[in-house]
Protein backbone atom coordinates (compact mmCIF):
# COMPACT_ATOMS: atom_id res chain seq x y z
CA UNK A 1 0.00 0.00 0.00
CA UNK A 2 2.75 2.46 1.10
CA UNK A 3 4.44 1.74 -2.28
CA UNK A 4 0.98 2.30 -4.53
CA UNK A 5 0.82 5.79 -2.62
CA UNK A 6 4.19 6.80 -3.31
CA UNK A 7 3.91 6.21 -6.99
CA UNK A 8 0.77 8.01 -6.87
CA UNK A 9 2.19 10.81 -5.83
CA UNK A 10 5.49 10.80 -7.90
CA UNK A 11 2.15 10.49 -10.94
CA UNK A 12 0.71 13.60 -9.45
CA UNK A 13 4.03 15.61 -9.51
CA UNK A 14 4.74 14.85 -12.86
CA UNK A 15 1.50 16.17 -14.19
CA UNK A 16 1.81 19.55 -11.70
CA UNK A 17 5.05 20.14 -13.53
CA UNK A 18 4.35 19.93 -16.77
CA UNK A 19 0.99 22.12 -16.23
CA UNK A 20 3.44 24.53 -14.44
CA UNK A 21 5.81 24.13 -17.62
CA UNK A 22 3.01 24.58 -20.18
CA UNK A 23 1.91 27.53 -18.65
CA UNK A 24 4.81 29.49 -18.35
CA UNK A 25 5.78 29.00 -21.84
CA UNK A 26 1.61 30.08 -23.20
CA UNK A 27 2.93 33.14 -21.19
CA UNK A 28 6.53 33.61 -22.68
CA UNK A 29 4.50 33.37 -26.00
CA UNK A 30 1.52 36.07 -25.05
CA UNK A 31 4.44 37.96 -23.54
CA UNK A 32 6.48 38.36 -26.71
CA UNK A 33 3.56 38.55 -29.23
CA UNK A 34 1.03 40.41 -27.15
CA UNK A 35 1.59 43.70 -25.87
CA UNK A 36 4.65 44.24 -26.24
CA UNK A 37 5.28 42.76 -29.92
CA UNK A 38 2.22 45.35 -30.53
CA UNK A 39 4.09 48.11 -29.59
CA UNK A 40 4.92 51.13 -32.13
CA UNK A 41 8.83 51.22 -32.92
CA UNK A 42 10.51 54.05 -30.80
CA UNK A 43 11.03 57.58 -32.79
CA UNK A 44 14.81 57.58 -32.95
CA UNK A 45 16.03 61.42 -31.94
CA UNK A 46 16.73 63.85 -34.80
CA UNK A 47 20.40 64.59 -34.17
CA UNK A 48 20.43 67.06 -37.46
CA UNK A 49 19.52 69.87 -35.27
CA UNK A 50 20.63 70.76 -31.79
CA UNK A 51 18.01 72.67 -29.00
CA UNK A 52 18.25 75.54 -27.27
CA UNK A 53 15.16 76.89 -25.01
CA UNK A 54 14.95 80.67 -24.86
CA UNK A 55 12.60 80.87 -21.90
CA UNK A 56 9.92 79.47 -20.27
CA UNK A 57 6.67 81.33 -18.55
CA UNK A 58 4.08 80.77 -16.22
CA UNK A 59 1.03 81.42 -17.45
CA UNK A 60 -2.38 81.79 -15.42
CA UNK A 61 -5.61 81.74 -16.40
CA UNK A 62 -8.51 82.53 -13.65
CA UNK A 63 -12.07 80.12 -14.23
CA UNK A 64 -14.90 79.40 -11.80
CA UNK A 65 -12.91 76.96 -10.06
CA UNK A 66 -9.72 79.22 -9.21
CA UNK A 67 -6.47 80.01 -11.28
CA UNK A 68 -4.98 77.18 -13.59
CA UNK A 69 -1.18 77.28 -14.21
CA UNK A 70 0.47 76.65 -17.50
CA UNK A 71 3.99 76.65 -19.46
CA UNK A 72 5.09 78.39 -22.21
CA UNK A 73 8.18 77.80 -24.20
CA UNK A 74 9.81 78.93 -26.58
CA UNK A 75 12.49 76.76 -28.18
CA UNK A 76 15.09 77.88 -31.18
CA UNK A 77 16.72 74.96 -32.96
CA UNK A 78 19.64 74.93 -35.90
CA UNK A 79 21.69 72.94 -37.60
CA UNK A 80 24.54 75.00 -37.56
CA UNK A 81 24.56 74.98 -41.46
CA UNK A 82 22.46 77.68 -42.12
CA UNK A 83 19.35 76.78 -41.30
CA UNK A 84 17.65 77.82 -37.92
CA UNK A 85 13.83 78.24 -36.69
CA UNK A 86 11.78 78.90 -33.35
CA UNK A 87 8.68 77.48 -32.01
CA UNK A 88 6.51 77.98 -29.19
CA UNK A 89 4.58 75.58 -27.15
CA UNK A 90 1.63 75.79 -24.55
CA UNK A 91 1.26 72.94 -21.64
CA UNK A 92 0.09 71.73 -18.36
CA UNK A 93 4.01 70.66 -17.87
CA UNK A 94 6.97 71.96 -18.67
CA UNK A 95 8.47 69.26 -20.59
CA UNK A 96 5.24 68.88 -22.54
CA UNK A 97 5.60 72.88 -23.63
CA UNK A 98 9.54 72.16 -24.85
CA UNK A 99 8.18 69.05 -26.87
CA UNK A 100 5.49 70.86 -28.28
CA UNK A 101 7.62 74.27 -28.87
CA UNK A 102 10.02 71.73 -30.85
CA UNK A 103 8.05 70.33 -32.74
CA UNK A 104 6.40 73.66 -33.80
CA UNK A 105 10.01 75.09 -34.46
CA UNK A 106 11.09 71.75 -36.87
CA UNK A 107 8.26 73.20 -38.90
CA UNK A 108 9.37 76.72 -39.41
CA UNK A 109 12.82 76.60 -40.45
CA UNK A 110 14.52 79.53 -42.50
CA UNK A 111 17.74 79.91 -44.42
CA UNK A 112 20.28 82.26 -43.68
CA UNK A 113 22.67 83.54 -45.96
CA UNK A 114 26.42 83.40 -45.46
CA UNK A 115 29.35 84.61 -47.03
CA UNK A 116 32.95 83.63 -46.80
CA UNK A 117 33.90 84.66 -42.89
CA UNK A 118 31.06 82.70 -41.30
CA UNK A 119 29.05 86.15 -41.65
CA UNK A 120 26.47 87.92 -42.77
CA UNK A 121 26.44 89.91 -46.28
CA UNK A 122 25.22 92.99 -45.27
CA UNK A 123 24.17 95.53 -42.60
CA UNK A 124 20.16 94.91 -42.00
CA UNK A 125 17.55 95.87 -39.35
CA UNK A 126 15.06 93.26 -38.02
CA UNK A 127 11.98 94.64 -36.44
CA UNK A 128 8.67 92.81 -34.95
CA UNK A 129 6.47 95.12 -32.82
CA UNK A 130 8.64 96.99 -30.54
CA UNK A 131 11.50 95.45 -31.08
CA UNK A 132 14.27 96.12 -33.65
CA UNK A 133 17.47 94.49 -33.79
CA UNK A 134 20.57 95.56 -36.00
CA UNK A 135 22.80 92.82 -37.74
CA UNK A 136 26.33 93.82 -39.36
CA UNK A 137 28.59 91.32 -40.74
CA UNK A 138 31.91 91.16 -38.97
CA UNK A 139 35.77 90.28 -39.58
CA UNK A 140 37.26 86.46 -39.18
CA UNK A 141 37.77 86.07 -35.31
CA UNK A 142 35.10 88.98 -34.38
CA UNK A 143 32.96 86.09 -32.90
CA UNK A 144 29.07 86.65 -31.67
CA UNK A 145 28.88 89.79 -30.81
CA UNK A 146 24.83 89.31 -28.99
CA UNK A 147 23.21 88.28 -26.08
CA UNK A 148 20.46 86.22 -24.95
CA UNK A 149 17.82 85.35 -27.99
CA UNK A 150 20.06 87.05 -30.87
CA UNK A 151 22.90 84.79 -29.75
CA UNK A 152 20.76 81.84 -29.71
CA UNK A 153 19.49 82.34 -33.31
CA UNK A 154 23.19 82.88 -34.79
CA UNK A 155 24.50 80.06 -32.86
CA UNK A 156 22.05 77.71 -33.82
CA UNK A 157 22.36 78.97 -37.17
CA UNK A 158 25.66 78.26 -37.93
CA UNK A 159 26.79 82.55 -37.62
CA UNK A 160 30.76 82.75 -36.75
CA UNK A 161 30.73 86.76 -36.55
CA UNK A 162 28.83 89.19 -36.80
CA UNK A 163 27.38 92.38 -34.67
CA UNK A 164 24.34 93.08 -33.20
CA UNK A 165 22.24 95.35 -31.11
CA UNK A 166 18.68 95.62 -29.82
CA UNK A 167 16.42 98.48 -29.41
CA UNK A 168 13.16 98.72 -27.57
CA UNK A 169 11.45 95.66 -26.25
CA UNK A 170 13.82 93.09 -24.64
CA UNK A 171 10.48 90.52 -24.62
CA UNK A 172 12.35 87.37 -26.17
CA UNK A 173 9.88 86.04 -28.43
CA UNK A 174 9.76 89.78 -30.08
CA UNK A 175 13.61 89.87 -30.02
CA UNK A 176 13.46 86.36 -31.77
CA UNK A 177 10.89 87.19 -34.50
CA UNK A 178 13.07 90.88 -35.34
CA UNK A 179 16.00 88.48 -35.51
CA UNK A 180 14.18 86.17 -38.41
CA UNK A 181 12.77 89.16 -39.89
CA UNK A 182 16.32 90.34 -40.75
CA UNK A 183 17.16 87.59 -41.88
CA UNK A 184 14.81 86.99 -43.86
CA UNK A 185 15.06 90.62 -45.26
CA UNK A 186 18.71 89.98 -46.29
CA UNK A 187 19.46 90.49 -50.02
CA UNK A 188 21.70 87.96 -51.61
CA UNK A 189 23.72 88.18 -55.16
CA UNK A 190 21.39 85.74 -56.51
CA UNK A 191 18.02 87.68 -55.29
CA UNK A 192 19.45 91.26 -56.47
CA UNK A 193 20.01 89.87 -60.00
CA UNK A 194 16.83 88.42 -60.30
CA UNK A 195 15.59 92.21 -59.70
CA UNK A 196 17.29 93.45 -61.68
CA UNK A 197 16.89 90.76 -64.41
CA UNK A 198 20.47 90.16 -64.73
CA UNK A 199 22.65 87.05 -64.01
CA UNK A 200 24.80 86.54 -60.77
CA UNK A 201 27.91 86.74 -62.78
CA UNK A 202 26.90 90.48 -63.97
CA UNK A 203 25.92 91.60 -60.42
CA UNK A 204 29.82 90.44 -59.13
CA UNK A 205 31.58 91.70 -62.42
Amino acid sequence: MAEETKVEEVVVTEEKTEKTTERKAKFNKNDKKGARGNRAPRKEKDNRFEERVVSINKVCKTVKGGRKLRFSALVVVGDKKGYVGFGTGKAAEVPDAIKKALEAAKKNLFKVPMIKGDTIPHEIYGEFGSSKVFLGPANEGTGIIAGGPVRAVLELAGVRNIRSKVYGSRAPINIVRATINGIENMKTVSKVATLRGKEPKEILA
